[in-house]
């Protein structure tokens, strides 16, 4: 039986998110998601310096590189997989970055309303 293709928020076949930084859970490059993925990271972010400023001060350094786990430290325009509920509380208190939608997993909807997404959607 053959799997099914990762479908985005917009029911379309998901995009890649980036490949420079490799992001994702898998570090694919895509916003995929599987059952040990227990922060879901699943929206793909077009960060900024708020969004990263924000990340810090909650307490998740996104711009540091930390070599022995393969992750280059982001700045600013870098597309990253962000958690789905990290999104969520970062719109919450007004400092989500900018998303992309044909790039964010359809299960970061069991986290984030639609609109919420959609309020936040990249000019592509």
């Amino acid at each position: 039986m053959e799997k099914e293709p990762p479908i985005n928020v917009l029911g379309e076949p998901l995009e890649p998110c980036s490949t420079s930084p490799v992001t994702g859970f898998f570090r694919d490059g895509a916003c995929n998601t599987c059952a040990e993925d227990h922060g879901s990271h699943t929206v793909c972010a077009v960060l900024t310096a708020e969004f990263l400023a924000y990340s810090k001060y909650v307490g998740n350094d996104l711009t540091t590189p930390r070599p022995e786990f393969r992750f280059p430290g982001l700045k600013p325009g870098d597309r990253w997989c962000l958690c789905a509920g990290r999104f969520l509380q970062a719109a919450e208190e007004g400092a989500a970055p900018r998303i992309n939608l044909a790039a964010t997993h359809r299960r970061a909807l069991d986290i984030v309303p639609i609109d919420v997404l959609m309020d936040h959607a990249a000019e592509e």
